[in-house]
This record gives structure tokens, C-alpha cells and sequence, in this order.
């Protein structure tokens, strides 16, 4: 879907304020991005490298939890700020674990113990388990919301992990017209077709369009 714009322009008062917040403390998903913005006329930072306490995830939806994080970041940095929230939905579970997907399995679980209590709880479930990715990418400035946009990749929760590339559940996210899971794929592809790359290429058609 295209970019829905929101708000006013952003026009950043200084040099010192030429850059690009990635509201993430996530290095997979920081490196993600930053690939994908690459050649913007800005610097790209993350939250890594700012002293920032970290925003209550505590929305319903994705769209919610991606404004409250760029919104929030924003108005904290002064910064230009890129934020997305994304997760993996299985019909089997009637949509889970969707935008609880990085809390799945309890709170302080690793990504592969994510993954081990996802096959877990889908042990029973006869192949194919029909799932997708999804992602929602909101973009704001210090003063409010710019835009949001989403993207989605559809798929299947393989019966094992396969696959040493990604993060989160990409090695069990396999993708039948490929034949490779998600941590299988070269970068490049894997921002081609994933969730993330497509949410974050409509909102680099915004960030282009802005004084940066």
C-alpha cells in the first residue's frame, strides 16, 4: 500500500540534525534497514547509540506500536526517526503470536528458544501451517507522525529450522515458490520479498521526498 502522509514536513534546523533514527535495538533488524535506506543524503543511526530508555511496546496492532515507538523516539531525540513493529501470524493459532511475536513463549526468550516454542506448540499440526510475515513502518518527526506503511510476505512454518541467515523466525518461515526458508535467502533477496523490505522501500519514497 502507498505511504499515507501525515502531519506536517520535516526540515531538520541544522547540519547536526541531518540524520535518520532507526527506532530499533535489534542489529539484525538495524542492519536490515540501514541496507535498505542506503544512499539517502543522511546519516543513519539506531537506537544503539543513543542513551535512550526503551518504549513500551504495549499497543494492540502493529500500526500501534510502530507510531508510539517513532513518535516517541522522535520527540525524545529531536530526531528524524524510522520505527517498525512486525511479527509472524499462524492460522493454525488463529493469527498468533502477531504483534506479541517478539514476546512469544514468555518475556527474556531468546530467538531460537522462540522458535523451539513455536514448533513446539505446532507439533501436532499437519503440514502445510500457513503463516505470514507482517510489518508496519511508521516514520516521524519531533513535532508528529509523517507516515505509516506496511508490507506483508506469505508462507509456511517449515517442520525444523533450516538456515543460518536472519533473525527472529526466519529459520522455520519457508517460503514454498523459493523453496527456501527465510534464513536461506541472500540479503538482497531477502529484502525483496520479505515483509520488512517491502514496508520500508514505500517509506523511503517518503524520506525522499523530505529536506533532508
Amino acid at each position: 500500500m502507498p505511504m499515507e502522509p501525515q502531519g506536517p514536513a520535516f526540515r531538520p534546523a541544522s547540519a547536526r540534525d541531518r540524520r535518520l533514527l532507526v527506532a530499533t535495538f535489534n542489529p539484525g533488524k538495524a542492519r536490515e534497514i540501514r541496507a535498505l535506506l542506503g544512499g539517502l543524503p543522511c546519516a543513519v543511526t539506531d537506537l544503539t547509540t543513543l542513551q535512550m530508555p526503551a518504549v513500551a511496546e504495549d499497543g494492540e496492532t502493529y500500526r500501534d506500536n510502530a507510531i508510539l515507538k517513532a513518535t516517541s523516539y522522535a520527540r525524545g531525540s529531536g530526531l528524524l526517526t524510522l520505527a517498525d513493529d512486525s511479527g509472524i501470524e499462524v492460522d493454525a493459532l488463529g493469527g498468533r503470536p502477531g504483534p506479541r511475536s517478539a514476546r512469544y513463549g514468555g518475556e527474556g526468550l531468546s530467538d531460537p528458544e522462540r522458535v523451539e516454542a513455536l514448533l513446539r506448540e505446532l507439533s501436532a499440526e499437519p503440514p502445510p501451517r500457513r503463516a505470514r510475515y507482517c510489518c508496519v513502518v511508521a516514520v516521524a518527526g519531533p513535532e508528529g507522525l509523517l507516515g505509516v506503511t506496511e508490507g506483508a510476505c506469505y508462507g509456511e512454518i517449515a517442520l525444523g529450522t533450516r538456515g543460518s541467515g536472519g533473525f527472529g523466525y526466519d529459520p522455520i518461515f519457508f517460503l514454498p515458490h523459493l523453496g527456501k526458508t527465510m534464513a536461506e535467502l541472500e540479503p538482497d533477496l531477502k529484502d525483496l520479498v520479505s515483509h520488512r523490505g517491502q514496508a520500508v522501500r514505500r517509506a523511503r519514497e517518503l524520506l525522499e521526498s523530505l529536506t533532508l
